[in-house]
């Protein structure tokens, strides 16, 4: 399914998304050249990494952001995107077995990114227009880190995750969102 279909049928959780769905499907529609770095609002996945049982939250803690933060990246050209999300993820923190809770969208955030160095190089300001998917792995299954990306890998409850991350936006605003949402979807699992 293309991601303009797959946006349209997304239902938004808040203010937040519903806004975001708007411009992301504006910029799609627009025929902007999205799923490279080229253009300054650029397409990124994230994953919110779970335990089997719900009660786990898998987190990196990100060298650029000095924080412990979801696992994620750039589309890169690749189109479909949950294959993508899965790829960052196994990349990020040496899993090997990690499978989709659904193939749905999870969530989506459109991300302002400030302008810093990365491996000696001047990255510009500009957007990630994420999408987010509910990803699955085993926390016994070893992990390690991405020592150009993040220091250290761990699991987490999901009120420990909140705490973790001293980025305050993302703290009460996506990770706090997330964790809601998770909660939902435990019930109706259960």
């Amino acid at each position: 399914m293309e991601l303009i279909d797959q946006l349209e049928a997304y239902r938004p959780w808040n203010a937040q998304e519903a806004q975001d769905k708007q411009e992301l499907l504006r910029l799609l529609r627009r025929g902007d050249e999205l799923y490279t770095r080229a253009h300054p609002a650029h397409l990124t996945i994230s994953a919110w990494v779970v335990s089997p049982d719900r009660e786990q939250v898998l987190m990196a803690y990100h060298n650029l952001y000095d924080s412990w933060a979801w696992l994620g990246g750039h589309a890169d050209g690749q189109r479909d995107l949950l294959p993508a999300a899965i790829r960052e993820v196994r990349e990020e923190s040496g899993l090997t077995r990690v499978r989709a809770v659904s193939p749905d969208i999870y969530s989506i955030e459109i991300l302002p990114v400030a302008g810093h160095e990365k491996q000696g190089v001047y990255v510009p300001s500009h957007l990630h227009l994420n999408i987010t998917y509910l990803l699955e792995a085993d926390p016994a299954e070893p992990v390690r880190s991405k020592p150009d990306e993040n220091s250290r890998v761990g699991w987490f409850s999901p009120a420990e995750a909140l705490a973790a991350s001293t980025e305050v936006w993302f703290r009460e605003r996506i990770y706090s969102k997330l964790n809601e949402k998770l909660h939902l979807w435990k019930k109706s699992e259960g």
